[in-house]
């Protein structure tokens, strides 16, 4: 049975129907709390009536920081296809972020100002639960050892310092480009067997932009975390975030479009794609509300709702 953990400035705790029991634990970080699962197990056991309310607290990111954040690159089929891939071959493709970018569930987003093309794609997040060495290979079975828990994950995007410097470690690591929560949920071997059925949506001021199952998913965990042991450890607390579904603002150009751009000068062709992008509502703006929830409601695994506004900088008019 799934157990949803949450992590404010004064501790770590269980969340139960709306209310929050403490874990009596020395935990300061997430790798040494999933050490102390005992006391985990004892507060879920035993819900505090009197606790305080989920409403009532300011959330922290479940994982702590500094810890290895990794993600996959185009692994839902649905984003393949927006992204102009096909997916029967796409090759499996992976990014570091920096752990700076991590922030708390109702955190602000905060944009840089010279970033123009802001983008959302919510992810599941695997926090890895023991360590995973270099040449480990992961299967089925060993899949509720090596995961501890899951968490919902936003991978912000800079699109137009992706795109034109081909920059996927900057454009995904400025400073809140990783809102992670409200909670590590924890879940057992048969629950984890089953994510296929976590359903990812996310929406922009009450507008759904994305919405599908793990289902969709090309590069499945057991396999992406032995492609990723061949080159790189893991550790206890650290984060691999797993793809995002199709929805996101930016669109591969047509067939036609992209021809064409392919005889230009990249500063030209980057020009007119950006133009084109300029017509594009769905970037984020100021002000902007996005929600992110992963769910599973006929197992009764709910990984809680993110809720972040966008804040870009005052343009100033020019003297």
């Amino acid at each position: 049975m799934s157990t949803n953990v949450a992590r404010t400035d004064a501790g770590w705790w269980v969340e139960n129907d709306g209310r929050l029991t403490r874990i009596k634990t020395d935990a300061t970080t997430t790798k040494e709390l999933l050490a102390d699962r005992p006391a985990v197990e004892k507060a879920a056991s035993a819900p505090d009536p009197e606790g305080p309310r989920l409403a009532d607290v300011d959330l922290l990111s479940p994982v702590t920081v500094p810890a290895r954040v990794v993600a996959q690159m185009v692994n839902y089929r649905s984003h393949a296809h927006d992204s102009g891939f096909d997916p029967g071959t796409v090759p499996p493709a992976f990014f570091r972020k920096a752990s700076s970018s991590v922030c708390g569930p109702t955190d602000d987003i905060r944009c840089p100002d010279h970033v123009g093309f802001l983008d959302y794609e919510v992810e599941l997040g695997l926090v890895i639960g023991r360590r995973i060495d270099v040449g480990t290979v992961v299967t089925e079975d060993d899949l509720a050892d090596v995961v501890a828990g899951i968490v919902v994950t936003n991978d912000v995007s800079a699109r137009d310092i992706q795109l034109t410097r081909t920059q996927f470690y900057e454009s995904k690591s400025y400073p809140t480009f990783t809102p992670v929560g409200p909670f590590l949920t924890l879940l057992d071997g048969d629950e984890l067997a089953a994510l296929e059925r976590l359903r990812l949506t996310l929406s922009v001021n009450g507008e759904v932009r994305q919405n599908n199952t793990m289902a969709d998913m090309i590069v499945k965990p057991v396999r992406a975390l032995t492609l990723l042991a061949r080159f790189q450890p893991l550790d206890a607390g650290d984060l691999v975030l797993t793809g995002t579904p199709g929805g996101t603002a930016l669109k591969a150009p047509g067939p036609v479009v992209e021809r064409i751009g392919a005889l230009l000068p990249p500063a030209v062709k980057w020009k007119a794609f950006f133009k084109r992008q300029a017509g594009n509502p769905h970037y984020l703006k100021d002000g902007d509300v996005v929600a992110a929830t992963i769910s599973d409601p006929l197992r009764g695994i709910d990984l809680g709702q993110q809720t972040n506004v966008v804040r870009k900088p005052v343009q100033r008019a020019a003297l």
